[in-house]
């Protein structure tokens, strides 16, 4: 039986956007915005929700935190987010990927319940998928020794700690193809999102 614990999910949307040239948050993907996607699909599944990232930008969208490291990549978002955070399960997901659904959320959120693991991460053909995937508020501290070392690969700081790793083949038994991990890095990623030619 699934563990009811706290949860709190953050829309990671830090980056300069440089292969796609403006602000992908802001960019439309059907009637939304990427983040404005995002902020829906996951307040479907969690009451509590917030956007790390430039308050300049985002605050009219609620609550926005920043990285305490600067210019450090997505491992600085998802530490930001944790130190502030006193939920048990933590949602981290980029706010460029249009395909993440409300559905796929509740699945990792319950394989994060079922086990005390720091980190439950998907994990597909394409390797793992750390920008939609649940932490506990413990992979801060390691977080946090892995940036001051320099070092800002998220993947990279799984090594070692206990980590829950929901294989394709489990995705996919639950009805999730690798293509809802589609994250859109260029203009043509864009289209080829908007248009349903996966």
């Amino acid at each position: 039986m699934e563990q009811r614990l706290s949860r709190a999910a953050f829309i990671l949307t830090g980056g300069r956007s440089s292969r796609m040239g403006a602000e992908k948050g802001f960019l439309k993907f059907g009637a939304q915005t990427l983040v404005e996607r995002a902020l829906t699909v996951v307040a479907a599944v969690c009451p509590q929700v917030a956007i790390v990232g430039d308050p300049a930008k985002f605050s009219r969208f609620g609550t926005v935190l920043e990285d305490v490291y600067r210019d450090a990549g997505p491992l600085a978002g998802i530490h930001a987010a944790l130190r502030q955070s006193s939920a048990e399960l933590n949602l981290m997901l980029a706010v460029d990927m249009p395909f993440v659904s409300p559905d796929l959320l509740t699945f990792l959120f319950a394989s994060a319940a079922s086990t005390g693991d720091l980190v439950t991460v998907p994990r597909t053909g394409r390797g793992f998928q750390p920008l939609c995937a649940v932490y506990r508020t413990g992979f801060a501290l390691p977080a946090e020794h892995a940036l001051r070392a320099g070092k800002n690969k998220v993947d990279a700081v799984f090594s070692g700690l206990p980590i829950r790793i929901v294989e394709e083949s489990e995705l996919e038994a639950a009805g999730f193809s690798e293509k809802v991990f589609l994250n859109v890095n260029t203009p043509e990623d864009l289209r080829t999102a908007q248009t349903g030619s996966l």
